[in-house]
């Protein structure tokens, strides 16, 4: 088993996860997200006044999937978050040891 975790634009939400419907994966978990990468934020204008923005505003997209699934997950995604422009975020793929799911005990790909 595998864990994505992708960092994505908050208005890209919806088209990921109707991209990662269409191959049939079906629980994902989303958490808002502030941070930065190459980008390093920007400057604002609010009433006259100029301040930097340092974190923007992301969303963390978390996912716990069987091997095979992991290159389709990975292409769904890649597409579906891709705007062209600095910023559309960054994929991570780990190893997940044990799932187990609390409400039944399934262990495994079983709980997934």
């Amino acid at each position: 088993m595998k864990k994505i975790e992708a960092i994505i634009k908050p208005f890209k939400l919806d088209e990921v996860k109707e991209a990662l419907h269409e191959i049939g994966l079906q629980g994902i978990t989303v958490t808002e997200a502030k941070g930065f990468g190459r980008q390093k934020g920007h400057t604002e204008l609010y009433r006259g006044a100029e301040y930097v923005v340092d974190f923007l505003p992301k969303v963390k997209i978390e996912i716990v999937l069987p091997d095979a699934m992991v290159e389709r997950a990975i292409e769904a995604i890649t597409t579906a978050a891709r705007t062209g422009r600095i910023g559309d975020g960054k994929i991570f793929v780990s190893t997940v040891e044990q799932a187990i799911r609390i409400r039944t005990g399934e262990t495994g790909a079983d709980a997934i």
